[in-house]
């Protein structure tokens, strides 16, 4: 047995294709069978043939030999970290540098606080300005909605504020013993007082809090800031394997890397916020 989903996404900037779970990191063929996987992926090749995308993309955790696969990502890995049973004990485990940048965020000033619906706006304003700061198009509001809406109790917002102005958020995910962020952001400005450190150490402290053992920071490329950042929790490297069936074109298109995209990034940079809240749910749907 086992289980593989697929969305068709299709877009005029970016193309048409078939990709496991957009949003999401992994979502690629479950099963444990590799009989059983290389039938569903001869199942998907031959939908992508039938519904002519330029290519499928399988996000899996572990490499699937096939002939159909003419490309692959390797470079990004999962960064996990296991949790301790108590907040105590997770601070014990900081190295000095962690322990002493957390100690000193503690005393910034910054409120902290939790919830779902009520705190969407404090949470999109944040993250909003920080995905027109990196040059990416931002989600829509309304998909963190949903997600609110669908997990229930499992999904939650952290806030953190400067008096009433939002400086950092997070949403957490938690699931049967794991807990995922799949998106964090906090306003430059704040670095000087670490605000990211105070919000992650909030971030792991409310995931042993509800009883959970594995904490998931998401996917980083490896050796950038973001790895770097991840690892002195003590989180770990993950193989991530992003295996492609093209059928138009090369993986290279597909890379924010391409040097076609780099004079769409500045310019993005420069526009206003609330320019790219209307402009960036339109884009980023499309994008692999």
């Amino acid at each position: 047995l086992g289980a593989m989903q697929l969305h068709l996404v299709s877009s005029r900037l970016f193309g048409r294709y078939l990709v496991s779970s957009p949003y999401v990191n992994v979502g690629g063929v479950l099963c444990d069978d590799d009989d059983v996987k290389l039938a569903f992926v001869e199942q998907a090749v031959n939908l992508a043939d039938q519904l002519d995308v330029d290519h499928l993309q399988l996000r899996n955790e572990e490499e699937i030999k096939c002939d159909h696969f003419n490309g692959s990502l390797t470079s990004k890995v999962h960064m996990r970290m296991s949790l301790p049973e108590s907040v105590d004990a997770l601070r014990a485990s900081f190295k000095s540098k962690v322990r002493s940048q957390v100690k000193k965020s503690e005393s910034c000033g910054l409120s902290v606080s939790w919830g779902q619906h009520q705190m969407l706006d404090d949470f999109y304003q944040v993250f909003a300005r920080n995905m027109r700061d990196l040059g990416t198009p931002v989600f829509g509001k309304s998909l963190f909605r949903n997600i609110l809406t669908q997990f229930g109790n499992r999904a939650e917002f952290c806030i953190l504020k400067d008096g009433k102005n939002p400086a950092a958020a997070a949403l957490l995910i938690h699931g049967n013993g794991t807990t995922e962020v799949p998106s964090a952001s906090a306003i430059r400005e704040y670095n000087k007082v670490n605000a990211n450190m105070f919000m992650y150490y909030q971030l792991l402290s409310r995931a042993i809090e509800r009883g959970q053992w594995l904490f998931d920071f998401g996917r980083s490329s490896l050796d950038s800031g973001t790895y770097k950042f991840k690892k002195q929790w003590g989180a770990v490297p993950s193989p991530s394997y992003w295996q492609y069936y093209l059928r138009r074109g090369s993986l290279d298109d597909l890379r924010p890397e391409n040097k076609s995209f780099g004079w769409k990034i500045k310019l993005w940079k420069k526009l206003p916020v609330w320019v790219t809240r209307i402009l960036g749910p339109g884009i980023v749907r499309g994008i692999p």
